[in-house]
């Protein structure tokens, strides 16, 4: 009997990761121009520091919402439908044709031309969407794909059964839709079976299809980049019977659906278009449960037991918000013991060398390898799909991948369905859940998939990585679960999305803290001189990181030179003599000095009794340790530690520079300190005024102070000189 759903054999490949293009010209120039928004830049600041309420629906109270005469096209129904936006793009540029059998509808926003028109399409304006009566669509941006999410609606509402999420760019090959697709499911058991990935490599949790379609070079946008390099061909495959493959996922030949990274790193010098093609030939293969692949929402059809998963994402940023969606809908499928399946190419696309930037993709590539990871581990005890569904939306909202508006937008979604009579599929237990069934012989399935022409290759297809890359890589697996926290201190509507950019790309996330807080760039307020106390929220929000990482803005971190450090140890400058000083208080008549002590002697006395003895032990009376503090890394390990000291000192007003030298040792012995950290600093505290930062930087040091960083101009003069340590930088200017 053909397996149910679970993971595949893992690839041999040394991965290889891009991970650097994403830090290009276009990126930069829009964001010191304003051009990309605060999620774009930093999706995990969207995890509220306040407890989220969560969404109070009454299912059995959603009043009824039918069609009416008085609603835009009364007349209109079908069971099969097209849905794609009335872009911009000239008629030329929009192939997309009226399918036989299929009613083709076309949603607005606010770009769409009053005179739009596309042949056989039915036009749904943003008059006819306000007049539809769905709450979901006050949540939909003015401009994107997510406007779709009426059009979804309209269709389900007029009759439909199957939707096919399309593209005005796209040609459907053959102009037959169901030749393609499997448009009429057999939801009987002994039907046809299905080729299916191998569940035997339960650790492997994502695939790239292009590979079974005969064009391993390439990966589809929203593969986490660490996983484009898995090219080997599969081992073997399994097999499932068929009519569980509510979504259903086609190959697009000429230009795939690629990230921005392949596109503009694969380009030639003469940038003609690409024009790749995949394997007609090569079987449909489903995904087992415990596997997932990247799904988009123009080439993509949805069957009505999935209609729940069209919704887009309306909080992150537009080429995002598919691929979000896409391991969204793949994870609530095996709630209903449906799965994904990937079909050969079923449309072509011509590549007009207008790529989007690559803002557009940030959320992608900074948060979607943790997102896959929280989808395998997610569990819910609700009792119905639809509150299942709000339980997911309602952590991811928690766990920052997207916004506590999609929150909303979800649950006004749900109730839309079922105002609309849309009936929820029953649940069924999770085949992950179970013992994983032993694969034998006579389960294996064969299937090499042929080496097509890969054109246009940048580098080598055997996936021989540059050694940039590759340091670039180690950097990211090293810190990709540290936290960074920055202190501005210079004007944070200029420089706070430079310091997201720089170092985003390294790090699990980037906190921006400021005395002047920003709500629109997420900049969140805190008193340099007690930032110490704020740090325990942070942690709160991530409690999984591996660490955290604090730095103030006139610091600049070299975190090429800090692969030894261990992680496990806590990191602070009290190796550097510039910045770690012992300050006597007896005879001192700096009064500052002797408050500061006078405080500290009361904080160390309410420390429970193995802080104080590891604090005296190491400090002695009558003396206490200055330290700028303005670089240090607390591990997970001390996250409890820290918090509790912070809470023990109450109300008192003792400074940053004397508070976290004193709760470090009161958390451990200094010779426990981690040594290969912070030791090679660059640190000029009494810096001559003719002295510039470009002329004491180096790139063999751990870090170095101090600069300022106030404008655009000075970040890129600060990017140029830190490309010596990382050359990839160079891409940002």
């Amino acid at each position: 009997m053909p397996a149910r759903a679970s993971p595949t054999s893992a690839s041999k490949r040394v991965v290889y990761v891009l991970l650097a293009a994403l830090a290009s010209a276009p990126f930069l120039l829009l964001l010191l121009y304003g051009g990309a928004s605060p999620s774009a830049l930093c999706p995990a600041s969207f995890r509220a520091p306040r407890r989220l309420p969560y969404p109070s629906v009454l299912w059995s109270r959603v009043p009824p919402l039918p069609a009416l005469p008085t609603s835009p096209h009364p007349t209109l129904r079908a069971s099969r439908w097209i849905v794609f936006s009335a872009s911009p793009h000239a008629p030329k540029h929009r192939p997309l044709r009226a399918v036989p059998g299929w009613q083709l509808l076309a949603v607005a926003d606010e770009a769409t031309l009053a005179d739009w028109s596309h042949p056989g399409s039915v036009l749904l304006t943003l008059a006819d969407q306000a007049r539809l009566g769905f709450r979901s669509v006050a949540f939909l941006p003015a401009r994107g794909p997510a406007r779709k999410a009426a059009g979804y609606l309209f269709a389900v509402q007029r009759g439909a059964r199957v939707i096919y999420d399309a593209d005005a760019r796209n040609a459907v090959l053959g102009g037959n839709l169901t030749k393609h697709f499997d448009v009429n499911l057999d939801q009987r058991q002994g039907g046809a079976v299905l080729l299916q990935y191998s569940h035997a490599d339960p650790n492997r949790t994502v695939v790239n299809p292009f590979v079974h379609f005969g064009q391993p070079s390439i990966w589809p946008r929203g593969l986490p980049l660490e996983k484009a390099g898995e090219v080997d061909a599969e081992e073997f495959y399994t097999a499932i019977f068929s009519g569980g493959q509510f979504i259903q996922q086609g190959m697009c030949n000429g230009l795939p659906d690629i990230d921005a990274v392949f596109y503009f790193t694969r380009k030639s010098l003469e940038m003609e278009a690409f024009d790749f093609q995949f394997d007609v030939d090569a079987p449909k293969v489903a995904l087992p449960q415990g596997m997932m692949a990247p799904v988009n929402s123009v080439n993509t059809l949805f069957h009505s037991p999935a209609f729940w998963g069209l919704a887009l994402p309306v909080s992150v940023s537009p080429m995002a918000s598919d691929v979000i969606r896409g391991y969204w809908a793949q994870r609530i499928l095996w709630e209903i013991g449906g799965y994904l399946v990937v079909y050969p190419p079923t449309v072509h696309r011509i590549d007009n060398v207008h790529a989007h930037p690559f803002d557009d993709e940030k959320d992608i590539h900074v948060n979607i390898g943790r997102l896959i990871k929280f989808l395998m581990e997610w569990r819910s005890s609700k009792r119905t799909l639809f509150e299942r569904i709000l339980d997911l939306s309602y952590a991811m909202t928690e766990e920052g991948f997207w916004g506590e508006k999609d929150l909303d937008f979800m649950a006004a979604w749900l109730q839309d369905l079922v105002a609309i009579g849309y009936r929820q599929p029953r649940l069924l237990s999770l085949d992950i859940d179970r013992p994983r069934a032993t694969i034998g012989h006579g389960d294996k399935k064969e299937f090499v998939p042929k080496k097509l022409p890969a054109v246009h290759l940048g580098v080598e297809e055997i996936g021989e990585v540059s050694t940039e890359i590759g340091n670039l890589i180690k950097w990211r697996k090293h810190f990709g679960d540290i936290v960074l926290i920055v202190h501005c201190s210079e004007p944070v509507d200029r420089t706070a999305l430079e310091w997201r950019l720089l170092y985003g790309r390294i790090f699990r996330a980037v906190v921006i803290l400021s005395e002047q807080s920003n709500s629109d760039l997420v900049v969140e307020f805190s008193n340099l001189a007690q930032a110490y106390k704020y740090l325990p929220k942070v942690f709160d929000r991530f409690a999984g990181a591996q660490g955290f990482l604090f730095l103030q803005d006139h610091v600049v971190l070299n975190y090429w030179n800090l692969l030894n450090a261990d992680k496990d140890k806590l990191w602070i400058t009290n190796q550097v003599k510039e910045s770690w000083s012992d300050v006597p208080l007896q005879g001192n008549k700096i009064e500052w000095f002797v408050k500061q002590g006078d405080m500290v002697k009361k904080a160390v006395g309410s420390f429970r009794p193995h802080y104080q003895t590891n604090y005296r032990r190491s400090v002695g009376k009558n003396k206490i340790v200055h330290c700028s503090s303005e670089i240090f890394y607390i591990p997970q390990r001390h996250i409890g530690d820290f918090s509790y000291l912070v809470k023990a000192t109450g109300s008192l007003e003792i400074h940053h520079s004397i508070a976290v030298p004193m709760l470090f040792l009161a958390m451990d012995s200094p010779s426990n300190f981690e040594s290969k950290a912070l030791t090679k600093l660059v640190y000029r505290a009494d810096l001559p005024s003719n002295t510039t930062f470009l002329s004491i930087y180096t790139a063999e040091a751990d870090a170095v102070y101090p600069l300022k960083i106030r404008n655009e101009i000075e970040f890129v003069k600060l990017i140029r000189v830190m490309a010596s340590g990382d050359p990839f930088l160079m891409e940002l200017v």
